[in-house]
């Protein structure tokens, strides 16, 4: 029941979002830039399941700090987070599958772009990125939008990932 009135929110507020834009652009009035990425970002969003997980390892300010990165990143942010980010994970389960070791410096280099895109949305903050991280780990199908994800599966990477983030080079 909490999910469902947590889905019909979260389209609430894409409804308000969606009409606000509606009525500028029938008025011919050129929508603000950040209407349209909050209304693109409502629609793109994983909803609110991943903002309840992500709440239960950030503080406000942090989900603050990751909103207001991802609004500064702008278009270049769907790309990443919708394109670049999930095929940087595919890889990273291919190799895991194929049984190359943490330590490969084909994973390392994985884990090194992963991690410069972490600091883009996070500013570099490494509190920010370990809750990002905890949060994945405690709920990946929330944090992932895949309500079947299998969690077993995403924690097994994750944790192959940490290896190669960790082991001396």
């Amino acid at each position: 029941m909490a999910g469902v009135e947590a889905s019909i929110a979260a389209l609430g507020v894409l409804r308000e979002r969606l009409v606000r834009l509606g009525e500028e652009l029938s008025a011919d009035q050129a929508p603000a830039a950040t209407a349209l990425l909050d209304a693109l970002q409502a629609i793109g969003g994983t909803g609110p399941e991943s903002e309840h997980t992500l709440g239960r390892h950030l503080d406000a300010d942090e989900i603050q700090v990751l909103q207001t990165r991802a609004a500064a990143l702008g278009p270049a942010m769907r790309y990443l987070l919708e394109v670049e980010w999930p095929e940087l994970y595919r890889r990273a389960e291919r190799l895991r599958g194929a049984g190359t070791p943490a330590t490969d410096q084909k994973v390392r280099r994985l884990v090194a772009r992963m991690d410069e895109l972490s600091a883009l949305f996070t500013g570099g903050d490494a509190g920010i990125s370990a809750g990002v991280r905890a949060a994945w780990h405690d709920d990946p199908a929330a944090m992932s939008g895949d309500l079947g994800a299998p969690a077993d599966d995403w924690r097994e990477l994750a944790e192959y990932l940490d290896r190669a983030r960790h082991s001396p080079a």
